[in-house]
């Protein structure tokens, strides 16, 4: 197979918003967010649990533990990012790979995993999380996101918004023109974050698309727009809290959407089913890795004195209990046979009801390890 150059390597990396080199030094020009000490040290400790849990559900998933797994490494400085943004109402739409995304606002590690083990509750909306449930289809969500901001602004709620995350292959739906062009139609709060990691599956991005920039596909519908460094944390929150509370009513009629192009790459597999040795550059994952997004927050950590030996030991510690907590408490959970009947329609059919009183019956004359053995 003939591989497929990305290319985006070898654009001018002035064209998007950067505060931190690939070093983790502050640009010149640059201005730092306004953020203390604490709140940096805490989104740090988000970016290393995200890549530890990336690498432990990946091992998971080849044990068999877990279903097939989208993974993240490279683009979880950019979910982090992006979610420390948000304020607690606001709302995430979230898509397949977000995991980060999702854990930061507010989603328990476990819940990340239990849908993988085969547990619905894992995709259901907790009372208290403002997250919705990751989409498989592509774009799917965007005109929905976009709905629910249009709510919030028709019920004049204006301190609420909506951030919806897409892939670059998501620019290329139809969902996704719809979804922007209400969007700048309506001036909805919302706040679209095209994650784009140079690859749509094995599709590289100057084989999906002639726009110049995937930025610049707003434009057409009158949305603003900004581009940034995905693998720079600091950017991406930078850009991401401005977009927020353009967002959110600051006065009569200066609402605005923004769509944000956070540019990124995902060091390894589409998802545990693919190899990206039969489409990628070798040599290409190794451009990006110098620009390592939780080496570059590391690295600006320590040149200020606020991360040192000891607090990464803890880091390092907490993280490590609490991706063992989750693994333990998501693989502690039962299912209830009843439950393959239950959600199939708004009220369960006779038939159903039948069907599930039969397997019942002989749940209970054999017991739940008997009855397995029948099975078998």
């Amino acid at each position: 197979m003939i591989h497929a150059q990305s290319g985006l390597h070898e654009q001018d990396e002035h064209d998007r918003l950067q505060i931190l080199d690939a070093d983790g030094n502050v640009h010149p020009h640059a201005t730092v967010p306004d953020l203390s000490d604490e709140e940096m040290l805490a989104m740090y400790e988000a970016l290393v649990l995200a890549r530890q849990f990336d690498q432990r559900a990946i091992s998971l998933q080849r044990q068999g533990r877990i279903a097939t797994y989208a993974p993240m490494t490279g683009q979880e400085g950019s979910q982090v990012a992006t979610s420390y943004a948000l304020d607690e109402q606001d709302w995430l739409f979230p898509t397949y790979r977000d995991h980060a995304a999702k854990h930061v606002h507010g989603r328990s590690l476990s819940s990340l995993l239990a849908p993988l083990r085969g547990h619905r509750e894992g995709y259901a909306i907790p009372d208290d999380v403002n997250v919705m449930p990751e989409y498989i289809p592509i774009a799917t969500q965007i005109p929905q996101a976009m709905g629910m901001a249009w709510g919030y602004k028709l019920q004049e709620q204006n301190d609420r918004a909506v951030l919806c995350h897409f892939g670059d292959g998501a620019t290329s739906e139809g969902d996704f023109h719809e979804g922007i062009n209400f969007a700048g139609v309506f001036d909805v709060p919302a706040v679209f974050v095209c994650n784009n990691n140079q690859w749509a599956i094995s599709t590289p991005r100057e084989r999906q698309t002639k726009s110049e920039t995937l930025a610049s596909k707003a434009d057409a519908y009158g949305v603003d727009s900004i581009r940034v460094d995905g693998l720079d944390p600091l950017a991406v929150y930078q850009a991401t809290r401005a977009a927020i509370r353009k967002a959110k009513d600051p006065g009569p009629g200066e609402s605005r959407p923004t769509l944000i192009e956070s540019i990124q790459y995902r060091f390894g597999a589409h998802t545990t089913s693919d190899d990206p040795s039969v489409y990628r550059p070798e040599d290409e994952p190794e451009y990006y890795r110098k620009r390592d997004p939780v080496d570059r927050l590391r690295g600006y950590l320590e040149s200020e004195d606020i991360l040192t030996d000891e607090r990464q030991a803890a880091i390092d510690s907490r993280v490590e209990d609490r991706i063992e907590a989750a693994i333990d408490e998501a693989e502690s959970l039962e299912a209830d046979p009843d439950d393959i009947f239950n959600h199939v329609y708004d009220e369960m059919s006779d038939r159903l009801k039948t069907q599930r009183d039969e397997l019942r019956e002989l749940r209970e004359k054999y017991g739940d390890d008997a009855f397995s053995e029948v099975l078998e």
